[in-house]
């Protein structure tokens, strides 16, 4: 407030100090919205980067559960252990089909139990240990027979893993998922057609 014509007057404008103080107060809350963005940035990243894995992970698993697990036209058990999955588009032979695979098969690029995606999607085939150059993500699966009916239930499982693999993730306990991956998990049963 300003003294004018010997009165105070609420229309003569404000001090330097008014100014400085409304200054320091927008520049504060500008720097914590600053941060925000930049947070919300980051999470946006980090979930179309989940979505894009569970999006690759459905489908490896479906093409899992579309192989041939039941009994045949005499009542014997019927089970494609030849399609090759790990190329594009899959082969009849050549492949693991729904073999049980090794126990590290999640865990590692296992031959027959893996594949390689780019960052838009396409497939760069695998058969392979070692990833293409070009690799943004790494599909692995396994095939396990469920211990207490293992003629007749397998339990799949695809890992979807960003390339460069989990580091810094302690995958020592059981069901531990590392940021930016999918994990799917299925039951399939024997039935009679």
């Amino acid at each position: 407030m300003v003294l004018a014509n010997d009165r105070w007057s609420p229309d003569a404008g404000f001090s330097i100090l008014e100014v400085l103080v409304a200054i320091t107060i927008t520049a504060v809350a500008v720097a914590g919205l600053a941060q925000m963005f930049a947070i919300s940035a980051r999470a946006n990243t980090s979930a179309r980067m989940t979505t894009y894995a569970s999006v690759l992970a459905q489908q490896k698993m479906e093409q899992l559960r579309s192989l041939t697990w039941g009994f045949d036209v005499l009542g014997l058990p019927a089970t494609d252990t030849t399609t090759n999955l790990a190329v594009v588009p899959e082969t009849p032979v050549g492949g693991q089909g729904l073999t049980p695979s090794p126990e590290s098969s999640l865990g590692t690029n296992t031959e027959g139990y893996c594949d390689f995606v780019d960052k838009f999607g396409k497939p760069l085939g695998g058969g392979t240990t070692t990833a293409p150059e070009g690799t943004a993500y790494v599909r692995r699966w396994s095939v396990e027979p469920l211990p207490s009916n293992p003629s007749n239930t397998i339990v799949l499982q695809v890992l979807v893993t960003r390339s460069g693999g989990r580091n810094g993730v302690d995958t020592s306990r059981a069901g531990v998922r590392a940021p930016d991956e999918a994990r799917l998990v299925s039951v399939k049963t024997r039935k009679a057609s």
